[in-house]
């Protein structure tokens, strides 16, 4: 099942399984900008990622003596949420911890993802509320993939990425599905950066992002164009698979990161984890503008 939000200038369409961007189309120009989800690709659109962003040391995780499962970017975006509220401009959808979740999470939850439109701009919104009485230990984190090219008579090596503010981030490498935190170097986002596919021959680009942070795929050969924008999130993946020429490219904002390389599989020591008290809230947001 999806439901749909509109505005003037937009519409989004989100499933109730993972609440999960699956479209979002310009009424002024046609454009489609989330990726379809061909699974000769990629057979996803903008996934959220919860409890966990990225992999886990041998897909499991320890928490007070105990070892858990967990697939790489946890289990939210395989779940199906409840619509609890439906505007023409706004939907908010709710998972809840369940005795199933348990399993493999141990902790008590409210996740709400909300979408809101307003003139050519979506914002996605999340709320993290630990309905439990212990500190609850936790990842969230957006996956969107956007169309590239998003005209067919332009190619993928016509785009650029662009980064607002134009500075040098720190980027941490990966060593296979891991963080390599040990050899962080300073990434060049004082220029936008020309899309080639050799860019993610080692996987995903990873940077550190502190304060206001923007980053646009577009093109100079047409005023159309993608951004992803927010104001509080440590960490932008940026990943299309390679050496695939998938027509694709994902902008991931993190509240998380994949295990380091030396990381011992304890949950409170894993690096970039946020804790949260019993019945306390978290907040984040990034939203897309359409041009």
């Amino acid at each position: 099942m999806t439901v749909k939000i509109e505005n003037d200038y937009l519409i989004a369409t989100i499933a109730e399984e993972g609440a999960e961007l699956v479209s979002l189309k310009s009424k002024k120009n046609d454009i489609e900008y989330i990726w379809h989800g061909d699974p000769a690709f990629w057979g996803r659109h903008a996934p959220v990622l919860f409890p966990f962003v990225g992999r886990l040391k041998d897909d499991q995780y320890t928490y007070a003596g105990k070892t858990y499962p967990m697939g790489q970017h946890g289990f939210a975006r395989d779940q199906v949420f409840e619509v609890i509220e439906h505007g023409a401009e706004l939907v908010s959808l709710s998972l809840k911890s369940t005795a199933e979740t348990k399993k493999i999470y141990p902790f008590d939850f409210e996740l709400i993802l909300s979408y809101v439109l307003e003139d050519n701009n979506l914002s996605v919104k999340y709320q993290v509320e630990n309905t439990g009485k212990e500190e609850m230990y936790f990842s969230i984190g957006g996956h969107p993939a956007f169309n590239v090219p998003l005209e067919k008579e332009l190619t993928f090596e016509d785009y650029y990425l662009g980064f607002s503010p134009q500075k040098s981030r720190i980027q941490i490498p990966l060593k296979g599905p891991y963080a390599d935190f040990a050899h962080k170097t300073l990434g060049q986002t004082n220029t936008s950066l020309d899309l080639r596919r050799d860019l993610f021959n080692e996987d995903a680009i990873i940077f550190e992002t502190k304060g206001i942070n923007s980053f646009t795929i577009a093109t100079d050969e047409s005023p159309h164009s993608i951004s992803l924008s927010y104001s509080d999130m440590p960490y932008v993946g940026i990943w299309t698979p390679y050496p695939q020429e998938a027509p694709f490219v994902c902008i991931e904002p993190w509240c998380g990161i994949a295990d380091g390389v030396e990381a011992t599989g304890n949950l409170v020591d894993k690096i970039g984890i946020n804790q949260l008290s019993s019945e306390a809230i978290f907040k984040t947001q990034y939203t897309l503008t359409a041009n």
